[in-house]
């Protein structure tokens, strides 16, 4: 539940005056922020910089690789707490109204962004400091692999992971700690989430040091490191894993299985917690950046459910198939010509050649490319159990490329309907064309070029799957279904989120949901679910996100007629990053006014 705190720059949304014309220069690469506002953003960039030094290793900003810091305490929520006080003061004095439309933009972006934060502080979500979906104890397999955003390319370089690695086991103790109050006061997670929790650190926990996943940059020490630094660093590897990072996974286990296990709950939805309504409403604000109800969300999904059904329909009488849908969906799922591939290689070289044929039609959709490097990655054995497939960003000087991360843990299982969509939503034009252009887009105050808003991000990657037909894809009536599978998939969420967490509907029924409604095994229906348990609020963030920029896009189509180009469309609505939705429709009808 730390990851309402820490996964992305969010906001809930906020009255907003009219943007005024914004500038050209950020298109063009330049900066044109007034003085007292740049100094507010970039002081605060450099105070949460140090307060998040893992976030700066994930945006390439080396200075504190060596700091891992205890976020667990009620001290840090402190630090964090006046952090974004003294900000949002500072900010409260500057007079919006005569600044530039652009920086009335990152004005606006930073407002929703102290305010946001303050309040999901008051949420008891520290409580549960990590799930079998997300956390530090995830995140640091992820880095200390020596294939992820930690660097392990200078001497430097290995000793900072050490100092990184000898702080874990006292982040562990606090994680502890929390999790024993939540057990005191009934905030707890529930029995079938703990339960794949366990398994995960008992993976990590390797007894031979040189088969862990930590031993990874061992595997690969530089060839330009001296004789006497490759012992001292093989030793010291060996000896970070046995004496720290082993016995460290081995207590959270136990810890687990022993006493937090029998503590578990066994309800479905957060509501069931003491706080756990008002938790859900902050947390459906947060991931939407809308004031819109669970309910008025629920609707929207029953609403789209059918409308997709009715798509799904068509290509079923298209197919000339004999049966209902639900029959179609087993076929999908149970037919070998959809299951051709043999190695986990395959399937990465399937996904390549789905990118050779998006590549030739984008062009005539964006005049904006990202330089940052793209690469397809199967994903990591320790966490592909649990894990969806998933686009991690690269390094913004493109040091180190955007990565597409492929789940396989069956390749001869693997199905081909859906992919084409998933390489469109996860990787190009996707997420990597969104976070790589904001991120290379240097005109922009730092806080806004890494910021991470799920409803606009994961908004546009799925956007970005119903411009298949556009870029030649969905040719195949099975990619085509597979597509509207996906959609359906996002769907479902809403029904099923705000289901299963304001609404008592239980795991098992929100798993016969998805089963009942798209081409999935259950195997995939549940762990899709307990991910839903475990985040509560975030799956609504993708479809709030496509529908309203869909919305946008139908709105300036009609009103601008000849004069409407989607590749400027597109443009511009990556041009400033990502945003709460209400900054970004201002924003966008504000360009569409100009326009006429």
């Amino acid at each position: 539940m730390k990851q309402f705190l820490l996964l992305g720059y969010l906001a809930a949304g906020l009255s907003l005056p009219t943007l005024a014309q914004p500038t050209k220069a950020r298109a063009a690469g330049v900066a044109s922020t007034s003085t007292p506002l740049a100094a507010v953003f970039s002081n605060y960039w450099e105070e949460q910089a140090k307060l998040f030094p893992l976030q700066a290793t994930s945006q390439g900003d080396n200075r504190f690789n060596n700091l891992l810091p205890n976020s667990n305490t009620r001290a840090f929520r402190e630090s964090e707490r006046s952090l974004y006080e003294r900000y949002g003061a500072q900010l409260a004095r500057i007079d919006r109204s005569k600044l530039a439309a652009a920086d009335q933009t990152s004005y606006d972006i930073f407002q929703y962004e102290m305010r946001t934060r303050l309040e999901g502080l008051k949420q008891n979500t520290w409580m549960i400091p990590f799930t079998q979906f997300s956390g530090l104890q995830l995140e640091l397999a992820q880095l200390g692999a020596g294939t992820g955003a930690q660097p392990f390319k200078t001497v430097a370089d290995y000793d900072n992971w050490l100092a990184r690695v000898r702080q874990f086991p006292v982040w562990a103790d606090t994680a502890v700690a929390d999790f024993r109050q939540g057990m005191r006061t009934g905030v707890v997670l529930p029995k079938v989430l703990v339960q794949k929790m366990i398994p995960q650190l008992e993976a990590l926990a390797m007894a031979d040091p040189t088969q862990s996943v930590f031993y990874g940059p061992i595997k690969q020490l530089p060839a330009g490191f001296s004789a006497a630094d490759k012992q001292r660093l093989t030793t010291a590897y060996q000896q970070a894993i046995s004496t720290q990072l082993v016995p460290t996974y081995q207590k959270l286990a136990a810890f687990l299985k022993n006493d937090y296990l029998p503590a578990a709950r066994t309800s479905t939805g957060i509501a069931a917690v003491p706080g756990g309504a008002d938790m859900y409403k902050y947390a459906v604000r947060y991931w939407t950046t809308t004031e819109r109800t669970p309910d008025q969300i629920y609707q929207t999904g029953q609403a789209e459910v059918a409308r997709i059904k009715a798509e799904m329909e068509k290509v079923r009488q298209q197919l000339a198939f004999e049966g209902d849908l639900k029959a179609l969906f087993a076929f999908l799922n149970t037919s070998p010509q959809f299951r051709p591939y043999k190695t986990p290689e395959d399937v990465l070289n399937g996904f390549r050649a789905i990118q050779g044929r998006v590549e030739p039609g984008l062009p005539r959709l964006f005049g904006r490319t990202p330089k940052t490097p793209f690469e397809i990655r199967q994903t990591e054995a320790f966490r592909a159990a649990s894990a969806s497939a998933q686009y991690n960003r690269g390094s913004a000087d493109g040091s180190r490329p955007g990565i597409f991360y492929v789940p396989i843990l069956d390749a001869t299982k693997y199905k081909t309907p859906g992919m084409e969509s998933l390489f469109l939503h996860e990787a190009i034009p996707g997420h990597h064309f969104q976070v790589s252009l904001q991120q290379e887009n240097t005109a922009l105050p730092k806080f806004q070029r890494f910021a991470f808003y799920s409803a606009f991000s994961e908004g546009w990657a799925l956007y970005t799957e119903s411009l298949g037909k556009e870029l030649g894809m969905y040719t195949d009536p099975y990619q085509y279904l597979g597509a509207l599978s996906n959609e359906m998939h996002r769907a479902i969420r809403l029904v099923v989120d705000v289901g299963m967490h304001a609404k008592g509907l239980t795991r098992e029924q929100a798993i016969q949901y998805m089963l009942d409604n798209e081409a999935t095994t259950e195997q995939g229906a549940t762990a899709e679910i307990e991910r839903y348990m475990a985040w509560p609020g975030q799956a609504l963030a993708y479809k709030t996100g496509q529908l309203k920029i869909r919305e946008l896009r139908t709105r300036y189509e009609k009103q601008l007629g000849a004069k409407f180009s989607l590749r400027a469309f597109h443009d511009e609505l990556l041009l400033d990053g990502a945003m709460p939705l209400a900054v970004l429709e201002r924003r966008m009808d504000a360009w569409a006014a100009r326009q006429k």
